[in-house]
This record gives C-alpha cells, sequence and structure tokens, in this order.
C-alpha cells in the first residue's frame, strides 16, 4: 500500500512549513523511523522521520518550497505493494499529529504569504505560471515574474562587479523568522532592562568536584523568583493580563544559522541535577534539529545565557508573548568591596528586559533582588 507523507501541524499555531532538504533522494528505501526530511517552521527546525518503511517513490515538494499543513508532499511505496494499492494517509509522524489537507478550490494556489507578495507589488497572480506542487504559486515564482516585467520594461545594461567584492547570503527561512520576530517584538513590548551583579562565590565552592555548569543555578534561582513573584511569569491578553500557573522556563540556544528557545518544563520541580541532564539534553537535539514541536513551545519565561561566549552585558529582546527574558553575563574573577576591604570574587552580571506595560521598575528590581538572593545564599545540597 501506498503512503502519502503530508506537511505534519507542528504547533497549534503553525500553519504552514518548508521543506528544508530531503534526507532520502527519490527511489531511496527508507526505514521506519529513519530521518526523512528536514522542515523548518517560524517556531522549529527538526528532521522527520519516516512513518514507515518502503520506497520514496514520489517527492512533490521542492527543496526550500513552503506549503501548508496538511498538503501532501511526498509518497512512500511499501517494496512489496502491489502496483495500484490503495493510498493510506499517516496520521502520526515521529509523534507529531498530523491533519488530513482540506484541498483548496480548484485554482486556488495561493498561500497567504503568495497573496502579500503579489499585493505589495501589484501581481496578477493568474498571469504567473506556478512551479510548485500540483502548480501551486511559490513566492520564487512571483519573484522570478517580477524580475521579467522589470527586464521587458526596462533592460538594464548588465554591470560587472570586482570578483570578491561582495556576497550575497540568502536569508534561510529561519533567519527570515527571527528577524520578523525580533522587530515584532520591539514594536510590541515596551522594552526597559535593569542591570544586577552577582556574587558566584557559594555555587563555585559546591561545583568543585561535581559536572554541573552554572546554568541549572540560575533556573533555580529563577524558578523561585517567579515563584515569589508570579506577575513576571504571565503574558499580556487582550482583555488583561494572564498569569501562568506553571514555570516553564525557555533556554535559547544558539545554532549555526539561528537559534531556538527549547523549554524546560515545571523548572521549578527539578533539582540542580535533572536540570543538567535536561538542558544538555535539550541543547544538544536542539542542535541536531530532533526536538519536537512541543518541545519548543508554552514557555513562560526565557534564558539567554550570552556569557558562555565570554559577553559580560546584553539587553535582550523579550520572547513573545512572554513579559521579560533574564540575560546572564560571563563568570569572571573580579575585584569587589566586602566588610570594607577588597576581595577577589567569580562575579556575574544579570540583566533583566522587560515589558513596561506590564510590570514597572520598582518589581522588576525586586525580582531581580529575590534571584541574586538566591543565587548568593542558597544551601545548594537540598536542591541537588
Amino acid at each position: 500500500m501506498a503512503t502519502d507523507i503530508i506537511m505534519p501541524q507542528l504547533g497549534e499555531s503553525i500553519a504552514e512549513g518548508t521543506v528544508v532538504k530531503w534526507l532520502i533522494a527519490p527511489g531511496g528505501r527508507v526505514e521506519k523511523d529513519q530521518s526523512l526530511l528536514e522542515v523548518e517552521t517560524d517556531k522549529v527546525a527538526l528532521e522527520i522521520p519516516s512513518p514507515a518503511a518502503g520506497v520514496l517513490t514520489e517527492v512533490l515538494v521542492k527543496e526550500g518550497e513552503t506549503v501548508p499543513v496538511g498538503a501532501v508532499i511526498a509518497r512512500l511505496e511499501d517494496a512489496k505493494a502491489e502496483p495500484g494499492a490503495p493510498v493510506g494517509v499517516v496520521n502520526r509522524v515521529g509523534g507529531v499529529v498530523v491533519r488530513p489537507m482540506v484541498r483548496a478550490e480548484e485554482g486556488d494556489h495561493y498561500s497567504p504569504a503568495v497573496r502579500q507578495l503579489a499585493r505589495e507589488h501589484g501581481v496578477d497572480l493568474s498571469q504567473v505560471t506556478g512551479t510548485g506542487a500540483g502548480g501551486r504559486i511559490t513566492r520564487k515564482d512571483v519573484l522570478e515574474f517580477l524580475a521579467s516585467q522589470r527586464s521587458a520594461i526596462s533592460p538594464q545594461p548588465s554591470v560587472q562587479h570586482e570578483a570578491g567584492a561582495e556576497e550575497v547570503i540568502p536569508f534561510t527561512p529561519m533567519r527570515k523568522t527571527i528577524a520578523e520576530r525580533m522587530v515584532k517584538s520591539r514594536q510590541t513590548s515596551a522594552h526597559v532592562v535593569t542591570f544586577f551583579e552577582a556574587d558566584f562565590s557559594g555555587i563555585a565552592r559546591f561545583r568543585e568536584g561535581r559536572q554541573l555548569t552554572y546554568l541549572p543555578f540560575v533556573i533555580n534561582a529563577v524558578s523561585r523568583a517567579l515563584r515569589d513573584m508570579p506577575i513576571l511569569n504571565s503574558s499580556w491578553g487582550d482583555t488583561g493580563i494572564i498569569l501562568k500557573k506553571d514555570i516553564h522556563v525557555g533556554i535559547a540556544v544558539a545554532l549555526e544559522d539561528g537559534l531556538l528557545v527549547p523549554v524546560v518544563r515545571h523548572a521549578d520541580r527539578k533539582g540542580l541535577v535533572q536540570l543538567a541532564k535536561e538542558v544538555a539534553d535539550l541543547a544538544g537535539r536542539a542542535r541536531t534539529k530532533k526536538l519536537s514541536p512541543e518541545e519548543v513551545q508554552d514557555g513562560t519565561f526565557t534564558i539567554t545565557n550570552h556569557g558562555g561566549s565570554g559577553s559580560l552585558f546584553s539587553a535582550p529582546i523579550i520572547h513573545q508573548p512572554q513579559i521579560a527574558i533574564l540575560g546572564v553575563g560571563a563568570v569572571q574573577k573580579r575585584a569587589v568591596v566586602l566588610n570594607d576591604a577588597i576581595a577577589i570574587r567569580p562575579m556575574c552580571y544579570l540583566s533583566l528586559a522587560f515589558d513596561h506595560r506590564v510590570i514597572d521598575g520598582a518589581p522588576a528590581d525586586q525580582f531581580m533582588s529575590k534571584a541574586k538572593a538566591y543565587l548568593e545564599q542558597s544551601d545548594w545540597e537540598k536542591f541537588l
């Protein structure tokens, strides 16, 4: 029996996905749960495993094409199936629920992105030839149509650039999404940043002989401070401020071509060792595109550890729809004054970017004071 592979529903708010790369060539055999293709959305980049063993007989969506959730993107044929066997639709891909495609009306090959691009440039889509699956018109088709129209109206002499003078690096879907979200966040929230400095001496002593980084301690302290001040664990709603009952801490992970924010769920219920293992696991799978969509959803507060590359200060951008994000600088030994004497201590700058629409400076500073106190004064043995 043949099986339709469809673009999975990679999260409740995801309407479409981009095929980044086919990992199996047409005609190639794939085993069940073997990675079949890479898909990227505005929330996550991940590899989709094959739901069954078989031969990839058809690839209907090319690399770089964006199609709606539910669209058929490829077909698998059971190597033992008879020709003309019925086609089945797999309802789960790698644990991700997929939904059957709702067929568009005849002749409707336009995605929302294509319609918007056409409106912006006054393009009559009926004049554009679609090269996508089933004759679907892609953004590339519209851009090529615009280029051909401009060339026909006013041909321009070719310009020879000096070799090596410049290079255009095409935007990846992830980079475009990050750019759009960062600009939107700055336009949406009233960003304010407050800075604190914490003494990590107690943490440094406790880490001796233990395979623990500083990040689990920060997550622990932040989670306790969020319990004390739940207003920081909230989001802006249409009719009021939405307080989140659960504490799900997102951890920004840098990738070669962008970043992802996997979520440590119920961070306030986990000990240091469990936090360390979970963060390492999430970060590793984020870099290898093995995260599931659920693992980058529902975060209520975000931590970005920019100090890992030596940075001391940052003014991070809030991860919408959250209302705050904590930046953690590098831990460095510095001279500080203690009891009127100069001492050398491992110090760390912490920066909290918060949405002034939701909270004012006083509660933001109270939150930071609590987090600082937890970092400096905790009996860490009981939090292992």
